[in-house]
């Protein structure tokens, strides 16, 4: 049996791992020592010498070069949280170390809460809503279109942009898609149209973002792209803040009151306290609970347990990450 540890926080233990991933994990890896904090695993490295397969979550230690010398029978890293980005290193990345993510179980909740935004904004929800709150004044509805026959932009077929097109495969919505690493070909639906983002913004009721944020994504959306979008339009983001030129946003929000951004996510985050973000009539801010949370972060503990089964039975991992994959899903 392979010999493990579980180096989480103590308080997040219990929320990734419920008793049944527990008791699965334990018939299949020998845990020889109590639930480590990241402190605890660092201040005592000699309690790593024997570990062949390690379980983390978020706050999970640096793999540096001082970590794994104290580990030198690590085989396998499992991780019960998304990007992987923060706590690996390159002396990790020569040390051919199988490491596999949860990614995947994170995805789920973001494009369910994602695919709960479209539907809202094609009613323009937030364009009656907001003024309702803020007046208290029944009012007067706005043109809408609705979601039949709609279209909805989608920016990057990661695997959140994927599944949010698979969510509305079954609905009447038409899709138009950007990522310059997929082609036609790749495309399951017939639904998605894959086209440039200056056409996105254009032709869309509503434009999500599911872009990773990399160094060369950084203000990928800029405001001339926010002020071509259609009147009664809405922007969804729930990847990074970075990816949008955010002043750009801001001064363009304050000219087009019609268009209403739905932003998760921030940069930085939280919003500075003086940010605009705050007063803006036609903002929606919400403070990055698209994620996992609460009882769905279960989920992503489940993805792991199965992820270690096949791992210890030889099969194909499907979340395993390479050092190429590692930087996409920052």
């Amino acid at each position: 049996m392979l010999k493990g540890l579980y180096i989480i926080n103590k308080d997040l233990f219990h929320k990734v791992f419920g008793p049944e991933e527990i008791n699965e994990i334990e018939s299949m890896v020998d845990i020889y020592a109590p639930v480590l904090s990241p402190e605890e695993a660092l201040a005592n490295t000699e309690i790593l010498n024997d570990a062949e397969v390690i379980f983390l979550s978020w706050g999970a230690p640096k793999l540096d070069k001082h970590f794994l010398d104290s580990a030198p029978n690590l085989k396998a890293v499992f991780y019960t949280a998304g990007s992987i980005k923060s706590f690996t290193t390159p002396e990790f990345w020569d040390r051919d170390i199988v490491i596999v993510s949860a990614y995947a179980a994170n995805a789920v909740p973001v494009a369910e809460y994602t695919v709960s935004q479209i539907f809202f904004c094609m009613k323009c929800g937030w364009h009656i809503t907001l003024p309702f709150i803020r007046n208290h004044i029944y009012p007067t509805l706005v043109p809408l279109k609705g979601s039949y026959q709609s279209t909805v932009g989608i920016v990057s077929l990661g695997m959140i942009g994927k599944l949010v097109c698979k969510m509305l495969d079954s609905s009447d919505l038409r899709i138009k898609a950007y990522d310059p690493y997929v082609k036609e070909e790749d495309i399951i639906s017939d639904k998605i149209d894959l086209c440039s983002l200056d056409d996105v913004f254009k032709h869309s009721d509503v434009v999500s973002l599911h872009t990773p944020w990399l160094k060369e994504t950084e203000g990928l959306i800029t405001g001339k792209h926010i002020a071509s979008m259609r009147q009664y339009s809405s922007l969804i983001n729930t990847s990074r803040g970075a990816i949008i030129r955010e002043n750009e946003m801001i001064t363009v929000l304050k000219e087009r009151s019609d268009i209403v951004a739905v932003l998760d996510v921030t940069y930085p985050e939280p919003p500075a306290k003086d940010s605009e973000l705050f007063n803006l009539p036609n903002v929606v801010l919400t403070p990055h609970i698209a994620g996992s949370l609460s009882s769905e972060i279960h989920r992503m503990g489940r993805y792991i347990t199965d992820e270690l089964k096949r791992y210890i039975n030889s099969e194909p991992l499907l979340y395993s990450i390479d050092k190429t994959k590692a930087q996409i899903l920052a």
